[in-house]
């Protein structure tokens, strides 16, 4: 295999974003209008938001390196959305006989990172890419672009694996959430025949306080009387690479650390950024400080917790404050209908395969992200090969 030893400003150019005035945002989609893509919208879709067609000229696909320009955390790299782009993100646009896969994996190493990160200023509380030193970042390309796409096919290959495991536990999940709706929210968990209660005439009473009839034998409540909202830490290493426990973000697992451990099974929630968003943690784990970590105050079953967190619309508590995050107090204050312990303890029964599944195949793709991982710097600086 021949190679070439080039800079990242000879393989690709970066093109940044616009941003249309926010008079013109709208959350919902519109005929004529088109999704505007920020950086946090590669974590979460709690919130859209679309723009006029004709208002930019920006656009990517699904299949285009879009990379974060701002942070903390900066430079990430991301893929996946269709629509518009905002200032916050640039596009790698991959020059003649560069391959778009390559470039991508390329750019994903933690060296370009650690590089990117060191040289990049902090102006105006915020860090940004510095384009200039990062168009001078030497790469190792193979000449024969069927190379590039040799070496890149192995790294999609277990990015494809770790994508249907992440549908496989979506999937999962959605029936769990679907079993919750129907004995939570529909109230038709099974009565002392079996039978779906509400619609086989369970008796409903009126609830003052949470202004709804609710099953008799129910009662009001509020997140208060069973959980405290204690904040994540604050990481002192970096945590893209190591060994140790699952660092969790309101996004999910991150990257790992070994202190300041919370035992598991555990509940996340995102504090800043993803605000509201509700993670389940298998497995003992480092809440960071964009999050709080739930503490119960009582004996109550997680696993329906979770989905009970999920529902009563924590991300759309935002503080008053100059950086919006979670409001604690009023996600505390939370009214719902808390139900007998009996059918908590039948609805932990009937989802607990499927979190064991969920938890088995998130095990997995942990495996297979570390792989991909070890491979990536290898596979670009030539120590592996592939015939």
């Amino acid at each position: 295999m021949k190679v070439k030893n080039l800079k990242i400003e000879d393989v690709c150019d970066f093109v940044g974003g616009s941003q249309p005035p926010k008079a013109e945002f709208v959350n919902t989609p519109r005929d004529g209008y088109v999704r505007l893509i920020q950086t946090r919208d590669y974590k979460t879709d709690t919130f859209p938001t679309y723009i006029p067609e004709n208002s930019t000229k920006k656009f990517c696909d699904a299949k285009d390196i879009m990379i974060g320009r701002y942070g903390p955390p900066i430079f990430q790299i991301c893929r996946g959305l269709t629509g518009a782009y905002n200032v916050a993100l640039l596009k790698a646009k991959p020059k003649k006989t560069i391959d778009r896969e390559y470039l991508y994996y390329f750019l994903k190493q933690d060296t370009v990172f650690q590089y990117v990160e060191k040289l990049s200023a902090r102006t105006g509380g915020q860090t940004g890419v510095d384009l200039v030193s990062l168009n001078k970042y030497p790469i190792r390309l193979p000449e024969d672009i069927k190379d590039q796409k040799k070496l890149a096919a192995v790294l999609s290959a277990l990015d494809a694996k770790i994508d249907c495991n992440n549908r496989i536990n979506a999937e999962l999940e959605a029936i769990a959430k679907t079993l919750y709706d129907y004995w939570f929210v529909q109230f038709n968990f099974p009565d002392a025949n079996g039978k779906p209660y509400k619609s086989s005439g369970g008796k409903m009473v009126y609830n003052p306080t949470l202004k709804r009839e609710i099953p008799l034998g129910w009662k009001n409540g509020i997140l208060g009387d069973l959980i405290l909202l204690e904040y994540g830490k604050g990481l002192k290493a970096d945590i893209r690479t190591g060994n140790g426990y699952p660092v969790v973000g309101s996004n999910g697992v991150v990257g790992y650390h070994s202190e300041y451990l919370v035992e598991g099974p555990g509940i996340v929630v995102g504090r800043k950024g993803t605000v509201g968003a509700i993670t389940y943690i298998h497995d003992h784990f480092f809440p960071i400080d964009t999050t709080y970590y739930v503490k119960p105050v009582v004996e109550i079953e997680l696993r329906y917790l979770k989905f009970l967190m999920s529902s009563v619309g924590l991300e759309k508590m935002n503080s008053d404050s100059a950086v919006p995050g979670l409001n604690r107090d009023a996600a505390l204050r939370t009214s719902f209908a808390i139900p007998p312990v009996v059918v908590i303890q039948k609805f932990e029964s009937k989802v607990a395969a499927v979190f064991s599944k969920l938890h088995i195949v998130q095990k997995e793709n942990q495996h297979l992200t570390q792989l991909r991982d070890w491979l990536l710097p290898m596979l670009m600086n030539g120590q592996v090969t592939v015939e």
